[in-house]
């Protein structure tokens, strides 16, 4: 007998739709890549440490007791993730990694650290596993997880850049010696069962070194380290034998190229406090009072954006400038070691050294002057994330007749964007925190409901919806409260907090029934029965959603009456009154019919197909479905095509027809790797191969 698989339903309202007319319409977040990041260009200093560690990660060396997990510890900007990236380029270059890398940075000493939980998203998104194919809960994520790692049968290697607890990283571990870990800490990660690999500053010849390659690297012809050897030492010193510090003291001599080191070690030494033990403080401070006042304010205002990197328009927006105006004053900074230029998808990103971001802010908050600057440079980029957010929103909620939203191509455009930039947009939901940025940052988490939900990037919608709610009460505002309390209900839903959620909708229809808005109290019952419905309240849910239908219908929102039948089907279903949950697909799909609203009146023929086979009328659902992929396919919903094919597939084998199922299915899997969803592609695949 084969494998059948199950019969997915589809909910026709996407989070927060019902409420899109308010308004404008938790930690940061880790990015995993498949591919190692470059390393620093004129690395050098580290040659000893570099043949330490090499050899470490070689998983192919002859020894009982191999090395799994490598640390390599150290203050910070002393060069670790250098260091780590050059080894690990190294060890790629020598074929010992096969199976490929992962990098993560975690952001460990940022003011909300990366936890397991997210780096663990970001991992499974760098394997491939997204969207509708990553698994609801944690412990179903993690098992995926090590289920990957575990069926590799090729040595990889797992960066983990820039850690600051065990935590974070322990539930990352492979369960197998055949992968390599490589992490970076200023912490000497001393309950690891790993190798420990320390790093000090500079030797003085290293740091001697460090600067005479940078200059020669800019020119050739640049002999100051071999004409001033004694000033070199100084500057060595004055710098503590500090990589970032020598990196940047490197540039300033670049940009006076025909001035001597002693004269920048004299300039040093006129900001140095006696009593100071940081030998970054000088150094920051001089090249900061160096810079133009464009650059110096540029770097002020970066160091106040809500993650460490940013894109250019982000830049321009904290100052008022446009990406064109502020690239040059980027690159400028960029040539002074103060911000690091990181390639991203064709474009460039700009990340400051925490340390650097640090300094930045604390000038900031220094100054009272400077302090109202940045309050508005915050308001800017409140502004700048707001107007694009809704932009891709609406992207995503478009629909054929409509016009097409501006600032972004097309679809995928606007959720490359979204996706470039959750990090940035998740910490600056919680800006809402503070009454002057309230408002924009309760806006941007509201707006960013549909996408989260897509992605399922759920403990991201919780904390971005959490944040909404909070501000929008203190403010007494009524309206945004009852909208992150729905919204913050379909987060929970998605997180398995199914009780959770049936309290947070429950809350959001009392706040709109109390504010008399029909319109919102119907979404939010809509809501609230399909949690009641996935808590297996069928009953419950079928009234829920028989008032959203009812109330949608006295206000003439044909539309949302449409959902609301859709959903009161799926309920009716769930509690064996087919018949009756027939009837309600076919008014959701007449309804959305009459509005226009294709890609909803697939999903309806979808359901009623769904019902028209549980009633044994196998023609007349077969017929059903179709409509709905041929819905999918013009609307590019891989996904929802490959639900359907399942489903024809399912109802071909049932009528004693294995090689149409088997057509069908084998398409199924198409469409899911389509849409990214391997894990249903694989499963697919199987019942597929069970019929031949």
């Amino acid at each position: 007998m084969s494998h059948r698989p199950g019969e997915p339903e589809r909910d026709s309202q996407r989070p927060g739709e019902p409420e899109r007319d308010v308004g404008h319409a938790h930690g940061p977040v880790p990015v995993a890549t498949a591919d190692l990041p470059a390393a620093p260009a004129g690395f050098t200093g580290r040659e000893d440490d570099l043949a330490r560690l090499l050899p470490v990660l070689d998983p192919s060396a002859d020894t009982e007791s191999p090395v799994v997990i490598c640390a390599v510890s150290g203050l910070g900007g002393i060069g670790k993730t250098a260091l780590a990236l050059h080894a690990s380029h190294k060890a790629v270059a020598h074929g010992w990694f096969p199976g490929g890398t992962l990098f993560v940075d975690l952001r460990g000493y940022d003011d909300d650290p990366v936890t397991a939980d997210q780096a663990l998203l970001a991992l499974l998104d760098a394997f491939g596993v997204r969207g509708n194919s990553l698994p609801q809960t944690k412990a179903a994520q993690y098992a995926l997880y090590r289920t990957l790692l575990t069926q590799q049968p090729r040595p990889m290697l797992l960066l983990l850049d820039n850690a600051s607890d065990p935590a974070q990283l322990t539930p990352l571990l492979p369960g197998t010696d055949r992968h390599r870990v490589l992490i970076t800490s200023r912490h000497r990660l001393t309950d690891l069962p790993a190798r420990l690999i320390d790093l000090d500053t500079l030797t003085p010849s290293a740091a001697a070194g460090l600067i005479t390659k940078s200059l020669r690297l800019s020119d050739d012809r640049d002999d100051r380290p071999a004409q001033e050897p004694a000033a070199l030492a100084e500057l060595a010193v004055v710098c503590g034998n500090h990589p970032l510090a020598l990196q940047i003291a490197a540039a300033m001599l670049r940009r006076r190229r025909y001035r001597t080191i002693g004269s920048l070690v004299t300039d040093i030494r006129a900001t140095t406090d006696p009593t100071a033990t940081l030998a970054l403080r000088p150094i920051f401070d001089l090249a900061y009072t160096r810079l133009p006042e464009a650059q110096a304010r540029l770097l002020r205002l970066l160091a106040l954006a809500p993650t460490a990197e940013v894109d250019s328009g982000t830049a321009g927006a904290s100052c008022g400038a446009t990406p064109e105006q502020t690239l040059p004053l980027l690159e400028e900074l960029a040539a002074s070691r103060l911000v690091t230029p990181v390639p991203s998808s064709g474009l460039v990103r700009w990340r400051l050294h925490d340390l650097v971001r640090a300094y930045a802010a604390a000038v900031v908050a220094s100054d009272p002057s400077l302090t109202e600057e940045g309050e508005t440079a915050r308001g800017n980029m409140l502004s700048f994330y707001l107007s694009r957010t809704e932009a891709a929103d609406n992207h995503m909620r478009w629909l054929p007749g409509n016009p097409v939203p501006n600032l972004f191509d097309d679809r995928p455009a606007a959720l490359a964007w979204l996706d470039a930039e959750r990090a940035n947009l998740v910490a600056a939901t919680q800006w809402a925190a503070d009454d002057r940025h309230a408002l924009a940052a309760t806006d941007i988490a509201l707006t960013l409901g549909a996408y989260l939900d897509w992605r399922r990037y759920f403990d991201d919608y919780v904390t971005v919806s959490q944040a909404a709610q909070q501000a929008a009460r203190r403010r007494d505002d009524r309206d945004r409260e009852g909208v992150a309390w729905n919204q913050l209900g379909y987060a929970l839903r998605g997180s398995g907090q199914v009780m959770e959620a049936i309290e947070a909708h429950t809350r959001a229809r009392d706040l709109h029934r109390a504010a008399g808005d029909r319109n919102r109290e119907a979404g939010a019952w809509n809501s609230l029965g399909l949690a009641l419905r996935t808590a297996g309240r069928s009953a419950e849910a079928i009234e829920a959603h028989t008032r959203a239908r009812d109330l949608h219908h006295a206000t003439g929102d044909l539309n949302r009456e449409g959902m609301a039948w859709n959903h009161l089907g799926l309920a009716l279903r769930k509690a064996g009154r087919t018949e009756e949950a027939l009837h309600a697909h076919m008014c959701a799909r007449d309804l959305h019919r009459a509005t226009g609203d294709r890609h909803r009146e697939g999903m309806a023929w979808y359901h009623v197909g769904l019902a028209l086979q549980e009633t044994g009328r196998t023609e007349e659902a077969i017929e059903a479905y179709r409509k709905d992929l041929e819905i999918c396919r013009e609307f590019s919903d891989w996904y929802g095509a490959g639900q359907t094919l399942t489903a024809l597939g399912r109802i071909h084998d049932s009528a004693g027809r294995p090689t149409e199922a088997r057509v069908a299915w084998l398409e199924a899997v198409e469409a899911f790797n389509r849409a990214g969803a391997s894990s249903q592609a694989a499963q697919v695949q199987v019942t597929a191969e069970s019929l031949t």
